[in-house]
């Protein structure tokens, strides 16, 4: 477990943080060893400069998993940043309820509401990518640079473009089936250093010894 005042994971740098130990929207939740790398911004802003349009208002969150790597200026658009669609008109007069002497109450009906953002465990999002409200990202997926996801990915897949698309599965289904299975990022922290080896040498036989 990492303790709450450690913010950076390497001693020679402080351009990374642990996402979880900088977050403090109790809205946005994050995994244990989740990393995030910003070297144009302070990363310790990230709820500030990265998770956007994000209000209290449409009770909506952000849950990200365990050992994500979340590259320099990936972007999570919430709800807000969206105009209502059903409408005859996109101009969001519902947010300006003084000036039209509107039902404040009604004000969130000015953007059309597509749920929470999910991500789930290593999970590799790339440079500038932007992650639209609603998305679910499946364990082991990467999302390319500057990609832009409106919609789900499912596990262990590649993505890339605008709109973001499926390039390929990082592994054969029947290895994707395994790693789900195993969750590797829920064993204790002993237990991951003995899998160490293992992980990275891509030796899934001998992983799944250790389980």
């Amino acid at each position: 477990m990492i303790p709450q005042w450690k913010l950076y994971p390497r001693s020679q740098g402080h351009s990374t943080v642990y996402l979880q130990n900088v977050v403090t929207d109790p809205s946005i939740q994050v995994g244990e060893y989740t990393i995030y790398d910003d070297f144009v911004n302070d990363p310790r802003d990230f709820q500030r400069n990265n998770v956007l349009y994000h209000y209290p208002v449409n009770r909506e969150r952000l849950v990200i998993g365990k050992f994500c790597s979340i590259a320099c200026g990936a972007k999570f658009l919430f709800n807000s940043a969206n105009h209502a669609l059903g409408p005859l008109t996109t101009y969001p007069f519902p947010l300006f309820f003084e000036e039209w002497d509107l039902d404040v109450a009604h004000l969130a009906d000015a953007w059309d509401n597509k749920g929470d953002i999910v991500v789930g465990s290593d999970v590799w999002i790339g440079y500038e990518a932007v992650i639209l409200a609603g998305v679910t990202i499946g364990d082991g997926a990467i999302i390319g640079s500057r990609a832009v996801v409106t919609k789900d990915v499912p596990p262990y897949t590649i993505v890339g473009g605008v709109p973001a698309r499926p390039i390929r599965l990082r592994f054969p289904q029947e290895t994707v089936d395994r790693l789900l299975a195993l969750r590797w990022w829920d064993w204790p922290e002993e237990k991951l250093k003995a899998a160490l080896p293992a992980l990275q040498a891509g030796d899934l036989d001998r992983l799944e010894k250790l389980n």
